[in-house]
Order: C-alpha cells, then structure tokens, then sequence
C-alpha cells in the first residue's frame, strides 16, 4: 500500500493564507465535504481529538502536521494537503505543552485502521526527509506538489 492512492489532487492546495488552526480545518473539512469525502461531524470529530491528542511535529525549518479523526466520519478515504505561507500555531504531538508554527499539513481521512496506521508509517518516513518536506513546503501549484508526492511514493 502506499499514500498515494489516498491522495486526490482535488485535496491538494498550495500556499493558503489562515490566521488560525480552527480556519485551516474549517477549509479543509468544506473541500472534503463538498467532495463527498467526510460526513456532517467530521470537523467537531477533528477540533476535538486534535485538542486532546495534538498532531503537530517539530522538524526544524518546515514543521508538519498529520491532524485526524475517527473512521466513521469518513465516506470516502483521503489524504488532503496543504502548504501554508504563514505557519499556523499547532500543539506537539510529543509534547502537548509545546506549539509549534506548522507550514505543511496532512489532513487524514481514513476508514480502516489498517490503513491509517500503514499511511502515518509512510508519511513519518517520507517528513524525516527534511529535502522531500522542503520540495513540498516549495510548490507553487497543485500539479507540481502531486508530482513530488508521487516521486516520494514511487522511491519506497
């Protein structure tokens, strides 16, 4: 298995402008669910966890975050991403007391535990690339940010 099957490029968005995390999952969770992927709750499901068990990684110059939530308000598996130009205020997932400022975001939206747990192995992997996370952090268009991807799943 490999991520990329959950990737849609209608799902991918480059260099979006939020003032905050609850505006970015707002924006999110709409493209999802104008896209039949999530349910009516997803974006209470989302908020909640994420305040509980916080997504955000420290990785040095671009951080990330993996934000998810629970299978059954999930329709229709997906990952959706998006990079930011002004990072966004993400609490530690080691370290809830800590925030970091988060320039690259994978959204989750998976049904099967199985494949959640497959897919956050893979996209550990592919962030510890400090180059792959920089090239993506970097695209300017959908189009090129879908390439990088699809370069990262093909090397695995």
């Amino acid at each position: 298995m490999s991520i990329q099957q959950f990737i849609n490029k209608e799902l991918i968005f480059t260099k979006l402008n939020f003032n905050s995390q609850r505006e970015l999952f707002h924006y999110l969770y709409d493209k999802a669910k104008q896209g039949g992927f999530v349910t009516d709750d997803f974006l209470s499901r989302l908020t909640e966890r994420e305040k509980i068990f916080p997504t955000g990684l420290k990785l040095g110059k671009n951080n990330v975050a993996i934000p998810h939530t629970d299978a059954e308000c999930v329709t229709k598996e997906f990952i959706a991403i998006a990079t930011l130009n002004t990072p966004v205020l993400f609490r530690l997932m080691d370290n809830n007391a800590e925030q970091a400022d988060v320039s690259l975001v994978f959204m989750l939206g998976l049904n099967n535990p199985h494949n959640q747990l497959e897919v956050l192995q893979e996209l550990v992997g592919m962030i510890q690339d400090g180059a792959k996370v920089n090239q993506l952090v970097q695209s300017s268009s959908r189009e090129e940010m879908y390439q990088a991807l699809n370069g990262a799943a093909l090397r695995k």
